[in-house]
Parts: C-alpha cells; sequence; structure tokens
C-alpha cells in the first residue's frame, strides 16, 4: 500500500564513504508526520552515517535530502535544527549539574526586562518546563533539581519534550533505549508515542528489533551501509523482521516482558 502523506524529510539514494570505506550505499529514507520510521541494524549498519546526513552533520556524498518536499542542503546541525529537525543522541547533551528547567530552555532562555536589565525569566522557565513534562506524562516533583538526578528514562523524555515544545517537525532518536531497563525503556517507547501523537514524524535508530515493532510504523533495515529492505508495520510480523535483521536469533525473555509492558 502507498502511502500518500506527504514527507516531513526524505532521503533518496544517499551514499557516503570514508576514504576506501563505503558507509551508506543508495540507502533511501521517508519521515512522515506522525508517523514512526525505525532505522534498524547491528553495529556498522551505517544507521549513525545516515542520522548524521538527515541531522545536518555531514553532506551525502551522492544522492537526495529532501525537506518538505524540496531539496535541501545542510549548512550545519543548527541549520537542520532551525528548520526543525531535532536529534537527541544516545548520550545526551546534557549540563548535569545544572536544574532541570535549565536544561529545557538551554540557549532558548524565555527572558524579561530590556538591553542591560534584560535577564531569564526563571518563574515562565519553571513553570513552563513542569507543564510541558506532565503534558507528556511525565510528573517531576522539582524542575530545580539537577538533571543528574534523574534517571536515564526521564532524561531522555526532557530532551523529547524539549524538541517538541520549540516546534520539532522531526525527531531523530538516537537509541534511546539502549542503556535502559525494562520498565524505563517501555516509559521512553510510550513518551515517543505522545510525540507521535502530536504530529511529530519520528526516526527511531535501534539495534532491537522488540523496542522498535510495538511503535513502529515503517521498517528500514540497514546492513554494512546497505537497505536490506524498507516495510510497513502490516506487512510483517516481530518473528518476521528478527528474522531479516538478525537471522531468526532468540528473544530473551526480559524482551518479550518489555513489550508486553508497552501494551498495557
Amino acid at each position: 500500500m502507498v502511502d500518500t502523506v506527504q514527507p516531513w524529510l526524505e532521503a533518496y539514494a544517499v551514499a557516503r564513504s570514508y576514504r576506501s570505506v563505503k558507509a551508506l550505499e543508495n540507502v533511501s529514507l521517508q519521515v512522515l508526520p506522525g508517523r514512526v520510521t525505525c532505522l534498524l541494524g547491528d553495529n556498522g549498519a551505517g544507521k549513525s552515517s545516515l542520522i548524521k546526513i538527515l541531522s545536518g552533520v555531514n553532506a551525502p556524498d551522492s544522492g537526495t535530502v529532501r525537506l518538505d518536499g524540496k531539496d535541501v542542503r545542510f549548512r550545519s546541525a543548527a541549520d537542520a535544527l532551525d528548520r526543525g529537525i531535532a536529534t537527541v543522541f544516545q548520550h545526551l547533551a546534557v549540563f548535569p549539574l545544572m536544574p532541570v528547567y535549565r536544561n529545557f530552555f538551554i540557549r532558548r532562555e524565555p527572558t524579561r526586562g530590556r538591553g542591560p536589565l534584560r535577564r531569564m525569566d526563571v518563574k515562565l522557565a519553571r513553570q513552563i518546563a513542569a507543564e510541558e513534562l506532565r503534558s507528556f506524562g511525565i510528573d517531576v516533583d522539582d524542575v530545580d533539581r539537577p538533571i543528574v538526578t534523574l534517571s536515564g528514562g526521564e532524561a531522555q523524555c526532557v530532551a523529547i519534550a524539549r524538541a517538541v515544545h520549540f516546534g520539532a517537525k522531526v525527531l531523530i532518536l538516537d537509541e534511546p533505549t539502549s542503556a535502559l531497563g525494562v520498565k524505563e525503556a517501555a516509559f521512553v517507547l510510550r513518551f515517543i508515542s505522545a510525540a507521535r501523537a502530536r504530529g511529530v514524524g519520528i526516526v527511531f535508530i535501534t539495534h532491537n528489533v522488540t523496542h522498535a515493532f510495538p511503535l513502529g510504523d515503517i521498517f528500514v533495515l540497514l546492513d554494512h551501509g546497505r537497505m536490506i529492505g524498507t516495510y510497513n508495520k502490516h506487512e510483517l510480523e516481530l518473528d518476521e523482521l528478527t528474522k531479516l535483521m538478525a537471522g531468526g536469533s532468540d528473544i530473551g525473555s526480559a524482551d518479550i516482558a518489555l513489550e508486553d509492558e508497552f501494551e498495557d
């Protein structure tokens, strides 16, 4: 079935090499509003190279990147962010000892006053940060807490809520559940689902099929820089996706528990 929704972001036949190593070859991907595109592959599959292209860190050697149907060449990651593409990397770029609300507004602080009297509106920043997190279902008891005191899952959710608050149309998530336990991962998956419900197009990068399958709408599989295929959710079952990616490896009981937790 052909999806008639206009993609927010597309990569078409992109390639990228590092000296003599071909990191990507003829790879295509679409990100649609309100859909989760899962980018799957083992270590060395080319996932990192592709998200660097999508997020403006690197340009492709060949191929095309399109934003809202128009060809685009990002000058930098900041340029991509200004155009509505936010990336949350596995190792979060946070200031550990700063409060949650300050991390939420880093470099985008609300201000009051003018000229030399201009300063951060701390009261407003606290209020907005707490309200935005609460609207996603995360109730941080005190946004003055250093963000380092949050769990890994909660910190991921702060980064996601921040991106959505500042108008991200595309949210690229780099292995957001890789270092989390079963319940924490399920919590983050629910948070991603809430972002999708707001119409954000999401790229969920992972090597864990059972983290991706309950949430994904589209699955793009990479292996050593090449595409294995692109599949819609209705086209395959979890065991088929696992076989495509990992040769039918058995699913551990912890991952089965994660899927059950997410579905509850």
